[in-house]
C-alpha cells in the first residue's frame, strides 16, 4: 500500500486514491494501537521501565497528550523522545516545494495555499518520510525566538525581489518546519523565559505568529520536552504557564534491580572488539560493574541531585575491556579473562561521571572512585561467601588457610600486564585458596574459577585480612599482622619511643 501511494503525484491522484488526512496525534495515536494489538516491540532496548515510564508514555500518546520526560541525566530520556517517530505513518504527503510539510488538503502557507489555487487537482505531491517529520533542538541560553518560530528575512527577499511584508519573505523556524510531525526541546530550563513565552501558543491555541505579519499559522504539532530537575535550581526554570499547558509529566528513573542494570551495561558497551582476541567477562565482575554504581547513587561523597548516569556503567565496563584487551596484545595472547586489576582499571570512568560534595573534594576523585569500587566488590563477596567481619570461630576457620598461608611471609604479586599462566600460578600458590571458592560458589570452569579466586583476595583486603600494596602496575597482596610491624622497621629507635605502647 505504501508503494502505491508514493506513486501518487497529484492532488487529484490523492484524493482519488481515498486517503485520508488525520492529525499528528491522531496518527501516533492510532499507530500505537495497531502495535499493542500485533504485540509489536513498542521501545527497542529501553529496559527497566516496562511497569513504569513505558505505561506512562502510552498513556500520555492515548489521550494525545505533549509530554515532559522529567529525571537525572542519564535515564534514556532522549533516547525514548526520539523513538516516538516510529509511531508515525512511514510516508506522508505534502505539498511539493513545501517548506512546512503543509497537507495538500489543508493548506497553510501562502506558498503552498497560491500553487493549491493555481494548479488545483494537478498541484504536485512529494512523500515525505517519518525520518524527516522529527525535529529537535537542544535549549541553549542562546536559543532565539527566530531559532525557534521564525523571522522575516531580508536575504530571502532581496534575492526573490519581494517586499518585506510580503509572507513568502518568513524564514520559518525549526517548530513550523516540522508542522504534522514531533518536536522535541531537550533540557527545557536552559531556556530562556522570554523564549519559553514564545512556546505558549503552540502548546494551547496551536498556532504561530511571525512579527511584522498579522497571519497566524495553526500548526499541527506533537510536542515532546525533556528536562532534568536539578536545572531547576542549577540553571533555570520552567515558567509555570509553559507547564501548566504541558498535559504529562513522567519521571524518569535509574534501574531498580540489578539485573537491569547489568542487562542495560551488556547491551550498550562495546564488548566485541575489532581483533582476533576473546575477552571473558565472568558474570560476578558484571555484577560488580553495576553494584559500584548503585553504591556511587548511596555515597555521602557523591552529590546525589546530579545523579549518577548509566552511561558511568558503560563506560566503565568498555575500559575494562581495554585493560584486558592491551595484555592480550602485550602477551601476545589470543584470550584474556577480566581480572580484579582490570575493575580497577575503570577508576577514570567514575570520576569523569561523578559530581562530589565538599567532602568527596576533599577526598579526591581518585580515592572516592577506589572506594567505591571496594565497597561494591566486598558487597558482592558477601553475596556468595560468609562475611569476613563476623569473628565467630566458624567463620575465622574458612579463610585460616588463607591467612595462614599468608602469615607465613608468602605474598601474591600481581602485576597489571601478567600473562595468563603466570597469573593462574600465582593464585594457585595460595592455600587453601581454590579448595575455598570450589567448595563455596562451585564454578562452571576455568575462567569462572580463577575470577573467582583473585576477587577473594581482594575481598579479604577490603575487609582488614590482607594488607594490600597498590603500585602504578602492579598490586601486592601480604600478611595484615606483618605487614603493621614492617612498617616499624623504617623506625628509629627515638621515632619507636614517641609510640605510647
Amino acid at each position: 500500500m505504501e508503494n502505491s501511494q508514493q506513486s501518487i503525484r497529484t492532488l487529484g491522484a490523492l484524493k482519488a486514491s481515498g486517503w485520508e488526512s488525520n492529525s499528528v496525534k491522531d496518527e501516533i495515536r492510532k499507530n500505537l494501537i495497531r502495535k499493542i494489538k500485533n504485540g509489536e516491540i513498542l521501545f527497542e532496548g529501553i529496559l527497566g521501565y516496562e511497569k513504569t515510564v513505558l505505561p506512562q508514555i502510552q498513556h500520555a500518546i492515548l489521550s494525545r497528550h505533549d509530554m515532559i520526560l522529567l529525571g537525572l541525566r542519564g535515564q534514556a530520556k532522549t533516547r525514548i523522545l526520539r523513538m516516538l517517530v516510529n509511531f508515525l505513518d512511514e510516508y506522508m504527503p505534502v505539498v511539493q516545494g513545501s517548506e512546512i510539510n503543509d497537507d495538500p488538503y489543508r493548506p497553510l502557507s501562502k506558498f503552498a495555499k497560491d500553487l493549491v489555487a493555481d494548479k488545483g487537482d494537478e498541484t504536485p505531491i512529494s512523500w515525505v518520510h517519518r525520518s524527516h517529520r522529527y525535529g529537535e533542538k537542544l535549549a541553549t541560553p542562546d536559543t532565539t525566538v527566530a531559532d525557534l518560530i521564525g523571522d522575516i528575512d531580508p536575504i530571502k527577499a532581496a534575492t526573490n525581489k519581494l517586499n518585506l511584508a510580503d509572507e513568502n519573505a518568513i524564514n520559518f523556524g525549526l517548530i513550523p518546519r516540522t508542522n504534522r510531525g514531533i518536536f522535541v526541546i531537550n533540557e527545557l530550563p536552559d531556556l530562556q523565559p522570554r523564549i519559553q513565552v514564545a512556546l505558549l501558543n503552540i502548546m494551547q491555541e496551536r498556532d504561530i505568529q511571525i512579527r511584522g505579519f498579522n497571519v497566524r499559522i495553526p500548526l499541527d504539532i506533537s510536542m515532546a520536552f525533556s528536562a532534568n530537575p536539578e536545572d531547576y535550581t542549577n540553571r533555570g526554570n520552567i515558567i509555570t504557564p509553559l507547564k501548566d499547558r504541558i498535559d504529562a509529566q513522567i519521571i524518569t528513573h535509574y534501574p531498580k534491580d540489578m539485573e537491569v542494570g547489568i542487562e542495560i551495561t551488556k547491551q550498550e558497551a562495546w564488548s566485541v572488539r575489532d581483533n582476533s582476541s576473546t575477552i571473558v567477562v565472568p558474570d560476578v565482575y558484571r555484577e560488580i560493574i553495576e553494584r559500584a554504581a548503585f553504591e556511587a547513587r548511596e555515597s555521602e561523597y557523591v552529590d546525589q541531585k546530579s545523579g549518577v548516569s548509566t552511561r558511568m556503567t558503560i563506560t566503565a565496563m568498555e575500559q575494562i575491556l581495554s585493560s584486558a584487551e592491551r595484555r592480550t596484545v602485550l602477551n601476545n595472547e589470543t584470550e584474556s579473562v577480566v581480572r580484579i586489576a582490570d575493575i580497577f582499571h575503570m577508576t577514570p570512568a567514575l570520576t569523569g561521571k561523578l559530581e562530589l560534595v565538599y567532602e568527596g573534594e576533599q577526598e579526591g576523585a581518585i580515592s572516592v572512585a577506589k572506594h567505591i569500587i571496594g565497597k561494591a566488590i566486598s558487597k558482592t563477596f558477601k553475596n556468595y561467601f560468609p562475611d569476613p567481619q563476623n569473628r565467630t570461630e566458624k567463620e575465622k576457620n574458612i579463610y585460616a588457610d588463607i591467612t595462614d598461608w599468608f602469615s607465613k611471609g608468602n605474598e601474591v604479586n600481581l602485576p597489571d600486564i601478567l600473562g595468563q599462566v603466570e597469573y593462574k600460578k600465582a593464585l594457585d600458590m595460595v592455600t587453601g585458596l581454590s579448595s575455598l571458592v570450589k567448595k563455596t560458589v562451585k564454578p562452571k570452569n576455568e575462567h569462572e574459577l580463577y575470577a573467582w579466586m583473585d576477587l577473594v583476595l581482594e575481598a579479604l583486603h577490603q575487609n582488614s585480612m590482607l594488607s594490600k600494596q597498590d603500585m602504578d602496575d602492579e598490586t601486592s597482596y601480604t600478611d595484615m599482622v606483618g605487614s603493621m610491624f614492617s612498617s616499624f622497621g623504617d623506625l628509629s629507635e627515638e621515632d619507636f619511643n614517641d609510640y605510647d605502647i
